[in-house]
């Protein structure tokens, strides 16, 4: 059984990203990402991989309820493109879904680059077809990893884990963010400041 059709969502159809396997290992020392954070992930998501709908859920309300975060979410009427908020969603499950079971490759790397291109003008609406604001700022994207950090520990401290479990999943998670947003940061720099 294949995983399920998302539209937009071309995960091993992208090109490839300019950022080189080499980087992305110089990252993950950097971050301190280890197998043993890999192994970690890979293992949290068969019980968070339920809840990554959820906490989707938690970080649209948030954006929601921010009006300087929606706005990046409206249309030409100055009004929310429910159709652009509900086509977008799947993706950021899905994205929450492969941190947590895909191996950090080139296919992974090269969809990381995708997921920041769609947050500039070089890619943002395209996906879509649709009229929203042509870039959503990288201060916000480097911003919003607070609660979406934040979110993933009182899931897993809901879950009765044992406090050093949740640590370590936890401190796994932040590496695997902290890789997406440092990736997701290419498409916003000029060639050679990245």
């Amino acid at each position: 059984m294949g995983e399920p059709r998302i539209k937009g969502y071309e995960y091993g159809h992208v090109p490839i990203s300019p950022v080189t396997l080499k980087e992305l290992k110089e990252l993950e020392a950097t971050v301190g990402f280890t197998d043993q954070d890999r192994a970690c992930l890979k293992q949290a998501g068969t019980f968070l991989d339920d809840d990554a709908e959820a906490l989707v859920d938690g970080w649209r309300k948030t954006i929601g309820s921010q009006p300087h975060l929606a706005q990046w979410f409206f249309g030409p009427d100055h009004r929310p493109d429910e159709g652009y908020k509900s086509a977008v969603k799947p993706r950021f499950v899905r994205w929450v879904i492969d941190v947590f079971s895909r191996p950090f490759d080139q296919a992974w790397l090269d969809y990381q680059q995708e997921i920041g291109l769609r947050h500039t003008p070089a890619k943002k609406n395209k996906t879509d077809r649709t009229a929203t604001p042509e870039v959503v700022p990288l201060r916000y994207l480097i911003a919003f990893t607070a609660p979406v950090l934040e979110s993933v520990r009182r899931h897993l401290q809901a879950k009765g884990l044992p406090a050093a479990e949740v640590d370590h999943i936890h401190a796994a998670w932040t590496k695997a963010v902290m890789l997406s947003i440092a990736l997701w940061s290419n498409p916003y720099t000029k060639e050679g400041l990245w």
